[in-house]
């Protein structure tokens, strides 16, 4: 076996190419014996096998130096540089993280887990290489739909017109994002691909930058022979590649959206092996709410930005919407001022994606939606604790990052007649730009009716009135408000006060007032950062008021493949410490 004897690429230096080719097979199949136990990034290492066996077998890895955009692709980089264990051993998976990580290795220059980052952050790299008179190789990875992104426009513009120095960008062209790809970019890689590079037509060379093709990505051979072409050039150059996303795995191969990622899954049948029940999911209940819509009015349109899914939108509903449906590509900055615009001129978007891409677009959310004050909607998933756990995809900071915003109405429902009930009134209302907060603790169906109407801006619910303490628990969060206020009821013997406070982007001062009359102590709890966030405007009203208030929630730190019970002890989010907390500040 070749691959257990590969400790730096040094080792990957001494094969022939015929051992590289096996090496390649050994790779795939420790590639699938992490997959298929743990889950990750499917399509994109399989699809990169050779082109990353070919570079390590070219240049000088850490003195060179390799930017991996997105860094999703870079299972096979980790396990010739030493981390092959984390795939080759059950018992070594949590050793090593599904993105690059200098805690990890030398080999990995930044942790990165959004895209369109590579070429800018390359870059730099090689404008302190040529300050400092330094003569490595930069290399910057992108592909996937990332060239889509607008970071990576402003990195071609820069590197093209003002990097007069050796910079080598290998564009993975695998005719696919997570969903399709979208954009005039891929007709002109289109092009490119079917002239053999030859199209007089050609964006890099319009940057810039020199410019080389090779039709066979997935061959070990030709791309050892194209990165020895350009290996220490003295100028920047796009290097387009054509590879197979999922090469290797017929299934993947025929189903690339769905193959982008995966969950632990049966080879044989490419069965997921994880029982996620019968339930309802948040996604799907949006896609068939909206699809209902968009029957019934042709200017409601669902957008998103490459995320498809998040919002429940997969081959055969983007099918049913038609032209209702846009998918912009990874430009979430373009994607906002969009809805922005299509609600100035009366129509009714809906923003779908996951929390953490959308903070790439805090200045549109705030020049050109919110000043303008357009009744668009966006609807975010993960926004939760329990989402994302990977450090680059955190949630938690959403309400911190964007409930400071002027006119912005941020929603966070607690049960599922909620969330569409919200999703209804913010689609027809004309009034506000709009934050949905998609629950992140399973569809939640308790009996509680849901308003119809959220026009009274920053009017609380009180759920159950009571005396003592007044627990407002926003969000998914509001269960353990619900268990905080069982167990008062049980073990201190009275009745707490529970409010959904339904926004978290102002206080309901009428009822703030009201409940110093008979209540010692207040207590907030929300899913999201205590700096900034929501708790934190509530104590902050209540500063000069002989009225106690505890905040609950996170700690403003950066956290990494965690297990959500932890954090929530490590915060003391659970009903029993919350309860022991309220015994002291009552005393």
């Amino acid at each position: 076996m070749y691959l257990e004897k590969i400790n730096s690429p040094e080792d990957v230096k001494k094969l022939n190419i015929e051992e590289l080719e096996k090496l390649a097979e050994e790779v795939r199949r420790a590639l699938m014996n992490r997959l298929t136990k743990k889950g990750g990034h499917f399509g994109p290492n399989f699809g990169m096998v050779e082109t990353i066996i070919a570079m390590h077998y070219v240049f000088e890895s850490p003195k060179d130096k390799f930017v991996f955009d997105v860094s999703h692709q870079t299972y096979t980089h980790k396990m010739l540089t030493g981390r092959k264990d984390g795939y080759l051993y059950e018992e070594h998976f949590s050793d090593i993280s599904g993105y690059t990580n200098p805690e990890e290795s030398e080999h990995d220059l930044f942790n990165i887990g959004h895209t369109s980052t590579s070429i800018s952050l390359a870059s730099g790299l090689a404008k302190a290489r040529d300050l400092k008179e330094d003569n490595e190789n930069i290399i910057a990875v992108i592909g996937d739909g990332s060239l889509s992104g607008g970071e990576a426009f402003e990195g071609l513009d820069y590197v093209g017109s003002e990097l007069n120095s050796n910079f080598i960008v290998v564009i993975n062209d695998n005719q696919q994002s997570i969903a399709e790809n979208h954009g005039g970019i891929y007709k002109n890689l289109e092009e490119l691909r079917n002239t053999n590079g030859m199209a007089e037509n050609n964006l890099f060379k319009a940057f810039g930058l020199d410019y080389i093709y090779e039709n066979e990505g997935n061959s070990i051979e030709k791309m050892i022979e194209t990165f020895k072409k350009v290996k220490d050039i003295d100028h920047p150059i796009a290097v387009h590649i054509n590879t197979q996303k999922g090469r290797g795995y017929n299934i993947a191969e025929q189903n690339k959206e769905d193959w982008h990622w995966c969950v632990p899954f049966d080879e044989k049948t490419a069965k997921t092996t994880i029982n996620f029940g019968d339930g309802e999911d948040y996604a799907t209940l949006t896609a068939d709410f909206l699809l209902d819509k968009m029957k019934k009015d042709k200017t409601v349109v669902a957008v998103t930005a490459a995320m498809p899914k998040t919002i429940g939108f997969n081959i055969e509903k983007r099918k049913q919407a038609g032209k209702q449906f846009v998918d912009v590509g990874i430009a979430e900055e373009q994607a906002v001022a969009l809805i922005s615009g299509i609600a100035k001129n009366g129509g009714k978007p809906i923003l779908g994606t996951n929390s953490t891409f959308i903070q790439r677009t805090y200045d549109q959310i705030s020049q050109d939606l919110c000043i303008n004050n357009n009744p668009a909607t966006i609807v975010l998933n993960n926004t939760s604790v329990a989402g994302l756990n990977d450090v680059t995809h955190l949630g938690i900071f959403t309400i911190s990052e964007f409930s400071h915003i002027p006119n912005l109405v941020i929603l966070a429902p607690t049960n599922k007649d909620e969330y569409i009930s919200m999703l209804e009134w913010s689609i027809e209302q004309k009034e506000h730009p709009v934050m949905i907060l998609m629950p992140g603790n399973g569809v939640i169906c308790d009996g509680r009716k849901a308003d119809e109407d959220y026009s009274n801006i920053n009017k609380y619910k009180v759920e159950e009135k009571g005396e003592k303490v007044a627990i407002i628990a926003a969000g998914d969060f509001y269960q353990i408000g619900e268990d905080v206020s069982k167990t008062i009821k049980e073990k201190l013997e009275f009745t707490p006060t529970l409010i959904n406070p339904r926004y978290v982007t102002g206080l309901d001062n009428e009822l703030l007032e009201e409940l110093k009359k008979d209540h010692k102590l207040v207590i907030t709890l929300e899913d999201g950062l205590l700096d900034g966030g929501f708790g934190a405007n509530i104590a902050s009203y209540y500063g000069s008021a002989y009225i106690k208030v505890k905040n609950y929630g996170l700690k403003k730190e950066f956290i990494d493949r965690y297990d959500v019970k932890d954090i929530l002890i490590e915060n003391r989010l659970t009903s029993e410490q919350i309860v022991d907390d309220i015994k002291m500040l009552l005393v």
